[in-house]
């Protein structure tokens, strides 16, 4: 079947998918944006993955002001295009990932970022933890393991899991993100403020 310049553009404005990929979901559908919509879903979660190391240099840095005015988040997120980059699903993204700083405090984005005086930190405090329980020693590492693992999904922001959806963790959002984008979505960097953080208490009081 035929399909119009003006519904591929219409799918593309509302995906950020590339026009040929839109053209052939449209095809692949029979014409339903709807199920077009799905496709492109679908099909993109099965390339995230090779398009993970494309280069990312557009993107916008949000700001995000919590309730109250007591927690603020700026966060940098990068994609491939500046046409994406004013996408409402592109920029909903960003304004779900800087929520979820607000809400969650990760210290880093991914657990390659945590330092590794923290991770050997962290395992000696379980490690004696686990003896002072009696753990037989042939189980304390499996122990160690396993907490550290909590220890990474609790602090780590991709492995968080996702505060408007507890079924599906920050990374999975992405994945979903970039499948539904057609293009590679990074989560680059960003500062969380909190009023008091940091700021000494006064001993002479």
């Amino acid at each position: 079947m035929t399909i119009d310049a003006k519904t591929v553009k219409q799918l593309r404005d509302r995906t950020g998918a590339g026009m040929m990929d839109c053209k052939n979901a449209l095809k692949s559908n029979n014409g339903d944006m709807d199920k077009a919509v799905e496709y492109l879903r679908k099909s993109g979660i099965a390339k995230a993955d090779r398009k993970s190391s494309r280069k990312t240099d557009q993107g916008i840095i949000f700001s995000y002001i919590h309730p109250g005015d007591r927690i603020g988040v700026m966060v940098e997120v990068n994609c491939e295009t500046d046409f994406v980059a004013k996408n409402d699903r592109f920029t909903s993204f960003v304004k779900d990932i800087a929520m979820q700083i607000a809400a969650t405090n990760p210290i880093t984005i991914k657990r390659e970022d945590v330092e590794e005086t923290i991770v050997e930190r962290e395992k000696h405090i379980y490690n004696e933890q686990a003896k002072l329980l009696g753990k037989p020693e042939k189980v304390i590492d499996r122990i160690v393991e396993g907490r550290l693992e909590k220890y990474y999904q609790e602090n780590c922001l991709l492995e968080q899991p996702f505060i408007k959806d507890t079924e599906k963790s920050v990374q999975e959002l992405l994945t979903e993100t970039i499948a539904t984008l057609g293009e590679n979505v990074h989560i680059s960097r960003f500062a969380r403020f909190e009023v008091g953080e940091g700021i000494p208490s006064d001993s002479g009081s």
